[in-house]
């Protein structure tokens, strides 16, 4: 079982949470302007970016709060967790361990 650090809460079993898409998405600035197909790329369409990635993240069955999280696509592994709001930690540019470039 993998161990995930809550900002607030501080470190749980990863059954206690819930992914929730890809974070930095902005908001459309005026959405009732966007076309069906341009919605439907804003609701669907996501980065599948291999290593490092930017994800948000509920504590559903802690307290309840959102949070963003990096968390490397090859391993599963989480980088670095941070609350909405913050910026966007810089990591190492270290290769992930067994991926080819």
């Amino acid at each position: 079982m993998q161990m995930i650090r809550c900002p607030w809460c501080g470190p749980r079993e990863e059954v206690e949470f819930h992914y929730g898409g890809q974070a930095h998405v902005p908001y459309p600035a005026e959405p009732a302007a966007l076309s069906d197909e341009e919605w439907a790329h804003y609701v669907f369409f996501r980065d599948n970016t291999r290593g490092a990635f930017a994800e948000r993240w509920s504590h559903s069955a802690g307290c309840r709060r959102w949070f963003n999280a990096l968390r490397d696509t090859v391993s599963y592994r989480f980088l670095a967790v941070y609350r909405p709001g913050d910026p966007r930690p810089v990591l190492d540019q270290t290769p992930t361990a067994g991926a080819s470039s």
